[in-house]
């Protein structure tokens, strides 16, 4: 949940296409619109991977868009079951009118979706964020209601009180040495919420990347879009993954908490750090609005290389290229378009607008993208470097080192070996 990519600037005005004469997203003539004032004779469906206050507001959003228009929209958030129903779906060819793509709008779902390059928001699509999203061929799929930029989310007094200055964990050995003295200091340093499984696979995203990609003088980039996967390098990482577990740095219900126990847990001053992105950041405004909270770079592996940020999609929606209702799923994406929606939806989402013309209020977020402005961004590891499928294996291989379970680490580098291989197409 990740990062996010990077401080992005605003949204685009966007056009009823059925009520105001726009440019139609197709020439279906059984896509259709509701007329106005009406109710349509038909229901969008539109399933999103977002979770949290973020989610909210997009279905306040889509409410919105319905009372409006009078077409009806389904919204569907399954949270953690997301990314299982849409591999069944894309497997069955029958997609949901309009869905999110968590950071796979163009390597997973570009063949099912219809590119946006003639809709009104295009050319109002940020100069960071763009890049992400775009094909060799130079489409895009999606409109990015925001762009993510993810460092890792602290408790400013839970630091502060164990003696810890977030500017000096530079490596990784530094951050582990911070996490003792949180121990010592009575409070939970990491927080996992094992029940969602999805916060268990971004410590994969989170740590593997200072091990992989980010060392300029020494790293696996080419070998791994090349399709070559070195185990021995995945245990270092578990490894130390499996040093934090075996001296009870995380939670002891890591298995069976949640997001909002995590979220809960921040708020109260109970844990210090999440690798869960800056949306994490609002989400622990929400139950608590008085607790500090800062962001800081991911620590490097190494003393030679530096700390770096996380960069990629985050709230990104596209319209199904089959879809039955193909001008009324464009009438809602437009409408989601408009820089006061995005202006809602990417402050709920403690990440800057994807879109240039939507003026977003970040507050302690825009603090700390500013302080960072200059650090190094890589793309999601698991987005830019391992094969469709890998998320579900790099959660299950983490579940295992939280629980403690015989040789995890061993086991986990194997499992990843095994499958990079047998899921890489080149």
């Amino acid at each position: 949940m990740k990062k996010l990519m990077s401080a992005g600037a605003a949204l685009a005005l966007a056009i009823c296409l059925a009520a105001c004469g726009g440019p139609q997203s197709s020439d279906n003539p059984a896509s259709g619109s509701a007329a106005p004032g009406g109710a349509s004779d038909f229901t969008l469906t539109f399933e999103s991977n977002v979770v949290g206050t973020q989610s909210d507001a997009l279905a306040q959003v889509v409410k919105d868009f319905t009372a409006e228009t009078g077409i009806k929209v389904d919204f569907i958030a399954p949270g953690a079951d997301y990314e299982t129903l849409m591999a069944t779906k894309m497997a069955a060819n029958d997609m949901p009118d309009l869905f999110t793509t968590h950071g796979w709008s163009v390597l997973r779902y570009s063949s099912f979706l219809e590119p946006v390059n003639d809709q009104p928001f295009f050319s109002k699509i940020g100069s960071q964020i763009k890049p992400v999203i775009t094909d060799a061929d130079g489409k895009v799929y999606v409109l990015p209601v925001d762009a993510d930029i993810a460092g890792i989310v602290y408790n400013v007094d839970v630091l502060q009180a164990a003696g810890v200055d977030p500017d000096s964990l530079t490596t990784w050995a530094k951050f582990s040495e911070a996490l003792g003295k949180i121990k010592d200091a009575g409070v939970t340093p990491l927080y996992a919420g094992g029940k969602d499984t999805w916060t268990v696979g971004q410590f994969g995203d989170w740590l593997a990347p200072s091990f992989f990609i980010t060392n300029e003088a020494d790293n696996q980039r080419e070998a791994l879009t090349s399709g070559t996967f070195d185990k021995a390098t995945w245990e270092k990482l578990a490894t130390l993954m499996a040093d934090w577990t075996g001296k009870d740095y995380f939670n002891t219900d890591a298995l069976t908490a949640d997001y909002l126990g995590a979220s809960t847990a921040m708020a109260e001053g109970k844990s210090a750090f999440g690798f869960y992105g800056n949306s994490f950041m609002v989400d622990v405004h929400a139950i608590n609005p008085d607790t500090k909270l800062g962001m800081m770079p991911i620590p490097a592996e190494v003393d030679s290389d530096t700390p770096s940020l996380i960069a990629g999609e985050r709230l990104a929606v596209g319209v199904w290229k089959d879809s039955a209702h193909k001008d009324a799923a464009f009438q809602l994406l437009n409408y989601l378009a408009k820089p006061e929606n995005v202006k809602v939806m990417a402050e709920a989402g403690g990440s800057p607008a994807g879109l240039t013309d939507a003026t977003v209020e970040l507050g302690d977020v825009q603090t700390y993208l500013d302080k960072y402005s200059d650090i190094r961004t890589f793309p999601y590891f698991d987005r830019a470097y391992l094969p469709n499928g890998m998320w579900d294996v790099m959660c299950a291989t983490n579940a295992d080192i939280l629980g403690k379970k015989a040789d995890a680490v061993t086991q986990a580098g194997d499992v990843m070996e095994s499958n990079f291989k047998d899921k890489y197409v080149g």
